[in-house]
């Protein structure tokens, strides 16, 4: 039986593989399965089928994967939501996140930016905070979600700077983001790849950033750390994984991959351009990574009594 699981493994792969995406088409999720596929089929020599299964932040996709058969054939592509922000949201939850997968690789990450549409006055970090005080809990900010980076961003302003606005979510990024366009909220803190486009047009004025340095798409736009609020580093990221259990010379061989992939010149140019930071990092390092921002994020939720009911 050993020999024939070692000789099983030493031939992995040799069929397709199925890369289920947690999120619709279009978004930074299925960026990330997007920019790793092409370079990891090459690689591994065989094709690799890209499924997307969206719904519950990811939540029903995980509990599909977690019950596949651990033999490299079946890899997830999900984000911070599905793995450490769901399973302190969500009570119906299936799935262990710490324990139910093997993580892989981040593939990459991205800083939100705090934005206004060009009709509020507000340009600076100090302004904004200033207008809550004013009007503690009238400041509307928009999110994707209960739960999502961008929501769980605000959150954590206002508990940086005792401060407080009021949350208001929508149902995804695109309505939240056009109504901050139009001005029916104050204020999103969005994914900076999401919103690059309408910051560069004018459309929309980019007061602060999520990350400990400024971005090289946005070098005009301070950290909040440098505005005076330190604390607020946040990333949406995206992540591979596996159902629990890869054998280890099948994991290596997806890891190496994923981390080859996302060297790629043409791809870190591409990322980079829309304000993503290559991260590529190892099992081992990704699921350390895991592991403190579930604690982060759990911790979080817990003192601010954040809730989806």
């Amino acid at each position: 039986m050993g020999f024939i699981a070692h000789a099983q493994t030493s031939q992995w792969p040799d069929k397709s593989i199925s890369m289920i995406v947690g999120f619709p088409a279009g978004g930074p999720t299925d960026l990330a399965a997007r920019s790793l596929a092409p370079s990891m089929q090459k690689q591994l020599g065989q094709t690799i089928v890209i499924e997307n299964k969206p719904g519950a932040t990811g939540s029903i996709a995980a509990a599909q994967v977690k019950r596949a058969a651990p033999d490299g054939y079946t890899l997830f592509v999900s984000s911070i939501g599905t793995f450490v922000v769901a399973p302190h949201l969500l009570k119906q939850i299936n799935y262990d996140a710490l324990k139910d997968f093997d993580y892989i690789s981040l593939p990459f990450q991205a800083p939100n930016v705090l934005v206004t549409g060009p009709a509020r006055p507000e340009r600076t970090v100090a302004q904004v905070l200033a207008a809550m005080k004013k009007q503690p809990g009238k400041l509307t900010f928009a999110s994707s979600g209960v739960g999502a980076s961008d929501h769980l961003s605000a959150e954590l302003l206002w508990q940086q700077s005792k401060t407080q606005g009021l949350h208001v979510p929508y149902k995804g990024g695109a309505p939240a983001m056009q109504d901050t366009l139009g001005g029916q909220v104050d204020f999103f803190m969005t994914n900076i790849n999401a919103v690059l486009p309408h910051i560069l047009a004018g459309r929309l004025h980019a007061i602060a950033i999520t990350d400990n340095k400024r971005s090289p798409a946005l070098p005009d736009v301070p950290t909040f750390a440098e505005a005076g609020v330190p604390g607020m580093e946040v990333y949406g990221w995206q992540g591979l994984v596996a159902p629990k259990g890869l054998p280890e010379p099948v994991k290596k061989k997806i890891s190496d991959a994923a981390i080859q992939a996302m060297r790629d010149p043409d791809t870190v140019k591409k990322l980079n351009n829309l304000g993503v930071t290559i991260v590529a990092n190892t099992p081992e390092e990704f699921t350390a990574f895991v592991e403190r921002e579930n604690k982060r994020w759990k911790d979080l939720i817990q003192a601010r009594k954040i809730s989806v009911d």
